[in-house]
């Protein structure tokens, strides 16, 4: 290996940290397949490493992290448990029509109360057009499907908080 003028101290000596002098230990590493060198000569150590990925640490502080002097804690909200929505699924392959006609208004939309007997919705097959009814009671809080859209055997349209 040839040594650069520049890359040699006033006493003659190589400097470790070279730019020439880590560009052939990382052609030697590729030559060779290493995977890590570590050099060291008296104060001066170098090690180069390929291959690894950073190492990152996620963690969430702990209750007792400590707060300014008269600072307060924010008070921590329980966890709420989920609720239990119930699903108005499509009972058959077809198109699905949120509105009797284009210029209507939609059979139903978030926020509203249905029961059992409320039409939710058209589904068209084979050029026969089918109300579907809620079969339960609730309010919508969720429309799955956009109008004409094309929807599966029990494709949720719907969801529904039974409270």
């Amino acid at each position: 290996m040839a040594i650069d003028p520049k890359a040699v101290s006033t006493s003659g000596e190589p400097r470790p940290f070279d730019v020439k002098t880590v560009e052939h230990l990382i052609e030697l590493m590729g030559k060779h397949d290493l995977t890590e060198i570590s050099l060291g000569e008296g104060e001066h150590k170098i090690r180069l490493r390929k291959g690894f990925a950073p190492v990152t640490t996620h963690y969430a502080p702990s209750p007792s992290v400590a707060h300014p002097v008269g600072a307060a804690p924010a008070p921590v909200e329980p966890i709420k448990p989920l609720k239990h929505l119930l699903e108005i699924k499509s009972p058959m392959v077809g198109t699905y029509y949120s509105k009797s006609a284009p210029d209507k208004p939609d059979y139903v939309a978030i926020g509203a109360r249905v029961g059992p007997s409320t039409v939710v919705c058209k589904l068209e097959a084979m050029k026969i057009f089918n109300d579907l009814t809620a079969d339960l009671s609730g309010t919508i809080v969720e429309v799955c499907v956009k109008n004409g859209d094309a929807v599966d055997f029990n494709k949720v349209l719907f969801r529904v908080d039974p409270s």
